[in-house]
Formats: C-alpha cells, structure tokens, sequence
C-alpha cells in the first residue's frame, strides 16, 4: 500500500493568497507611519499663498474690566473693545500666547491679519512664525476677525 503525500487544499481555495494579504499590511502600515512622521515632524505642508488683498497689524491688550482691547499696531488706535466670553477670539488668542510665553517672547509685538485673494484669512504671529488660517473655522468664525480688515466691495464704473 503506497502512502500520497498530503495535500494543503486551503492554499487552493484562498481567495487573496496570505503573501499577498501579508505584502498588503505592511504598506499600510508603512503609509501610516510615514504619513505619522510627517505631521509630527512640525513641517508646514501648506499651499503657496495667493497675494494679500488687506493686511493689518494688531495687538489685543486684556483690560482691568475682563475685556479685551483690539488696537492698530501702527497707529495705536484702538479699534473696539470686546466684552464677554467670545470664545473663538480669545481661543485663538490664547494658544498664539502660549506660544510665546514658551519661547519668552513678550506681547509688544502686533499680530498680522491678512487676507488673500483666493478668499483666506489668516492671523499670523512674526515673533513666533505661527499662524492660524481663520476661514478653516468657518465663516463665522473668520468673520469675528475680517471685521477689523477694510474688506470694501470692488465697485462696478458704469459707462
């Protein structure tokens, strides 16, 4: 009586083979952990910048009354003051502070408020080189910001 040899019959019916499930793992694997690295690494991966529409440099000084006073970094006027919990405000605020507290950079220096010609907004710190892209937070939110820009309409001329 001769013996056959056994025969694997799942590797026949396999529907993907392991090897390939196996080769298929680790690119993910390996697609995540490079795209890991790449945020952690703190490199900026945003597009180039349209030209600036409107700038303006700003500084916001916290006044004895809880409110906050928005004043023009060159002509030290102060454009409003804001009261209440203005949560957005103070939010962005907050986290361009902390920023240069770590690096023990004062608040003499304004922020500058930009917006561009595809229509983004943005707040951005010279001191520290942070910047916050508003519009990101919806127009709401942009909008607490884009009040202090002079943003006019383009008029029509009529013939």
């Amino acid at each position: 009586m001769r013996v056959l040899p056994a025969v694997d019959r799942t590797a026949a019916t396999e529907l993907i083979p392991r090897r390939a499930l196996l080769v298929g793992a680790g690119l993910l694997v390996a697609a995540l952990g490079l795209t890991a690295a790449a945020r952690l690494s703190g490199r900026a991966t945003r597009d180039a910048d349209a030209r600036v529409v409107a700038r303006r440099t700003l500084r916001f000084v916290d006044r004895p009354d809880h409110g906050v006073a928005v004043v023009d970094g060159a002509s030290g006027e102060v454009l409003e003051v804001v009261h209440g919990e203005q949560g957005f405000l103070r939010g962005t605020l907050r986290g361009l502070a902390r920023e240069r507290r770590r690096r023990g950079i004062g608040s003499a220096e304004p922020l500058l408020l930009s917006f561009f010609a595809d229509g983004r907004l943005a707040l951005s710190d010279p001191a520290t080189g942070q910047r916050i892209d508003l519009d990101s937070f919806g127009p709401s939110n942009a909008a607490v910001y884009a009040r202090w820009l002079d943003l006019q309409p383009p008029t029509r001329k009529t013939p």
